[in-house]
């Protein structure tokens, strides 16, 4: 590598909380924004639901620790976990869920191993960050637990969320 090479700023991915460009038009347009996106994670055996923000960044309390692959085998008897991007909007009659999507993890802390398929947690963020609701793969016991958790977060929120999201989960 040159020094030249060495010397050149590289532009990377970043995750930004508010609007920085402040109205104004330049650097940082078409950057993304994570403010209205948590994550929420699915412990399907304990039947629970909470957010850690941690796995914005693959670093959940769950995720910790392990290795993952995209071969289910390695992490066979593991835990099943799901990881739910949420993302919340306003509209006239109020704040809602506007995207939710779900995600498979397999985690075996024994092992240290674990399955999931990176690209997909990815692309399933940026589905749910625009505005889509994909969580019909889930299994039925992991859908009653998400939805006792968003009725439960903010039951206004949840009232003011599209019929999809209801069906989805009911």
């Amino acid at each position: 590598m040159t020094n030249e090479e060495k010397s050149k700023p590289k532009m990377g991915f970043t995750i930004i909380k508010n609007d920085p460009t402040d109205g104004h038009k330049g650097f940082g347009i078409g950057s993304l924004s994570l403010e209205n996106v948590s994550p929420v994670i699915i412990d399907v055996a304990e039947g629970t639901a909470i957010v850690d923000v941690g796995a914005m960044h693959a670093k959940s309390d769950v995720e910790r620790g392990i290795k993952f692959t995209m071969n289910r085998e390695d992490s066979e008897g593991g835990k099943d976990y799901w990881l739910v991007w949420v993302t919340i909007d306003h509209k006239e009659s109020g704040a809602y869920f506007a995207g939710v999507t779900a995600c498979e993890m397999v985690v075996n802390r024994e092992k240290r191993r674990g399955y999931k398929i990176l690209a997909d947690h990815v692309n399933r963020m940026d589905k749910s960050m625009k505005r889509k609701i994909i969580i019909e793969h889930m299994d039925d016991a992991s859908k009653k637990i998400l939805a006792d958790f968003l009725k439960n977060h903010d039951e206004a929120m949840w009232h003011n969320s599209d019929e999809q999201l209801h069906k989805n989960l009911e």
